[in-house]
């Protein structure tokens, strides 16, 4: 499943120094992507409880999963209430594999 982080998966921004954060943001992605592989909802605060991170970097790692790039995964977000949302990967099987 972590296959769809791969040499061709690029982070990038204006800030974004590939020396300095390939790594971490590599593996946040990963963190991330494991926890979320099961298809269970989750809010941000659940997933940094989880995993350690920020929720603006869990948010930014969601957002890179569907992109192509990453995997084309399928991230959907459901409203819980009082402006907070819930998020669930569908995991790309085509690209995972």
């Amino acid at each position: 499943m972590i296959n769809s982080i791969s040499k061709t998966s690029r982070f990038n921004g204006a800030d974004y120094k590939h020396d300095r954060d390939s790594a971490r943001l590599t593996n946040q992605y990963i963190d991330i992507f494991k926890l979320m592989a099961d298809g269970e909802f989750r809010s941000l605060s659940k997933i940094a409880a989880l995993t350690g991170h920020h929720e603006s970097s869990i948010s930014a790692q969601l957002r890179h999963m569907r992109k192509e790039r990453f995997g084309s995964h399928t991230v959907n977000k459901k409203h819980k209430g009082n402006g907070l949302f819930e998020y669930q990967l569908i995991v790309n099987t085509k690209a995972a594999a």
